[in-house]
C-alpha cells in the first residue's frame, strides 16, 4: 500500500500511522482501540492464542514463524476471555492481532512498552523470514508474532493486552533530507536553544545518562529489587498492587550499589529530560566496556516526553538494570545508558502528556503502573 505523504524522512507520527491503518498498511483482526496509536508509535495487542515454546528462536530468511512453531511448540493456551498465566522462566510465542503491507519506504523499530520493561517481561517482535528481533524491513507483508519470556513474575495476559509497540520509520529521500538520527554536534547546537536535560549535557552517539545513587535523589530509597517469589500480576490491572509484596526498596549506601548477578532493579536518571516536539529518541543500553550490566528493555521516549509546563526538562528516564556473570558496583553519577534521538517526519497533533492518560509524564523513580495500591 501506498504510505501517507512525507515532506521529509523520519519517525512517523501518530497522523501518519492512523493513516496507515485507513489505507491497508497496517491490518488488523480487531478495530483499534482507543489509544492504541501513541504520539509516535503504535501499540501491538497479543492475539487469541499462546504458544508456549522450548527455546527462542529467529524463523531467518527462508522461513515462517509457522513453520518454526510447529517443530518447537509443546502447548497451546487460550488467551480469549480471563486469559492465561504466562509463567516466569518460560518462553512464549503469540500472533498479534496486527498484520503489516509496509512499502519500500517504510521500516520499523519495536520495543517493549514502559509498562512491560519495568515488570522485567522480555518480549521481542518476530516477522516472518527475519534473522534479527525487534526489526521490520521496508516493504515487509505479513503477521506479526510476540516473543513474550516473564523473567521476574508470573503474569496473567489475555488477548488485547499491550506489551510491545512498533514505530515507524519513512527514508530521507530527496536533496537535503540529511539523516534521521541525529549526531552529537546537532545535539550540542539543540541543547543550546531548547535544554534537552537540566544538567550538563554529555554526549557519546547520543545523549548519556549517569545513575542516580544519592541520598537527596528519592527520599533516600535510590531504587528497587525484585522479589523472587510472588503473586502474579494482571498486566492489565493499574495500581492493584503493593509495591512491598513484589519489591525490596533499596537505601541510600554512600552512593553505591553492589548489583547481583540475575537481580532485576529499577533504577533512575541523574538528568531530568525533555524531548522536543519534532523529536523522538530510544534508549540504547551502554556497551559492555564500561560495566557488566545490561540497561533496558523498553526504549522509547515519545515527542513532549519529561517537559514540565513551561517545557523545561521535568521527567528523569527510568532504568531497568540487569548484571550480567559477576557483581558489579554501580556508582551515583555513573554512565549507565544513552538516548538516541530521531527527528520526527511530521510534529505530531497531539504530545505525549496530551489528550488522554499518561503514566509516566514528570516521573522521577516510578515502578510500573500496575503498583499502587495501599
Amino acid at each position: 500500500m501506498t504510505p501517507p505523504e512525507h515532506a521529509q524522512g523520519g519517525v512517523l507520527s501518530s497522523r501518519q500511522i492512523a493513516a496507515m491503518a485507513e489505507t491497508g498498511t497496517i491490518r488488523v483482526c480487531a478495530p483499534l482501540a482507543k489509544g492504541q496509536i501513541q504520539p509516535a508509535s503504535l501499540d501491538l495487542r497479543l492475539g487469541a492464542t499462546a504458544y508456549r515454546v522450548r527455546a527462542s528462536f529467529l524463523p531467518g530468511k527462508d522461513r515462517s514463524v509457522k513453520d518454526i512453531l510447529s517443530a518447537l511448540a509443546y502447548d497451546e493456551m487460550s488467551l480469549q476471555g480471563d486469559g492465561a498465566i504466562l509463567e516466569r522462566g518460560c518462553v512464549y510465542v503469540v500472533p498479534l492481532l496486527e498484520s503489516l503491507a509496509l512499502s519500500g519506504s517504510v521500516s520499523g523499530a519495536a520495543n517493549p512498552k514502559s509498562s512491560t520493561g519495568r515488570l522485567d517481561i522480555f518480549t521481542r517482535l518476530i516477522t516472518d523470514r527475519g534473522d534479527r528481533f525487534d526489526e521490520v524491513e521496508p516493504g515487509y507483508q505479513g503477521p506479526l508474532y510476540a516473543e513474550v519470556s516473564p523473567r521476574s513474575f508470573s503474569i496473567r495476559a489475555r488477548m488485547g493486552s499491550r506489551l510491545n509497540q512498533l514505530r515507524f520509520r519513512m527514508r530521507p529521500s530527496g536533496p537535503g533530507q540529511g539523516a534521521v538520527a541525529l549526531s552529537d554536534s546537532a545535539l550540542a547546537e539543540l541543547h543550546a536553544r531548547v535544554p534537552l536535560v537540566d544538567g550538563p549535557l554529555n554526549l557519546r552517539d547520543g545523549m548519556v545518562l549517569r545513575v542516580a545513587l544519592g541520598a537527596e535523589a528519592f527520599g533516600g530509597v535510590v531504587g528497587y529489587r525484585a522479589q523472587k517469589h510472588t503473586d502474579v500480576i494482571d498486566v492489565d490491572r493499574v495500581g492493584a498492587y503493593r509495591v512491598d509484596d513484589y519489591w525490596d526498596r533499596l537505601p541510600a549506601r554512600d552512593g553505591r550499589l553492589i548489583l547481583d548477578p540475575g537481580d532485576f532493579y529499577i533504577l533512575a536518571s541523574r538528568e531530568r529530560l525533555a524531548i522536543p516536539p519534532d523529536l523522538a529518541a530510544e534508549m540504547a543500553p551502554m556497551d559492555a566496556a564500561i560495566g557488566e550490566f545490561r540497561v533496558h528493555y523498553a526504549g522509547f521516549f515519545d515527542p513532549g516526553f519529561g517537559a514540565g509546563p513551561d517545557g523545561r526538562p521535568a521527567a528523569r528516564a527510568v532504568l531497568e538494570v540487569r548484571s550480567r556473570e559477576v557483581p558489579f558496583v554501580l556508582e551515583d553519577g555513573q554512565f549507565i545508558g544513552r538516548l538516541v534521538y530521531e527527528r520526527m517526519a511530521e510534529t505530531p497533533e497531539a504530545l505525549y502528556g496530551e489528550g488522554g492518560v499518561s503514566n509516566y509524564q514528570g516521573q522521577g523513580l516510578k515502578l510500573a503502573k500496575h503498583f499502587g495500591a495501599k
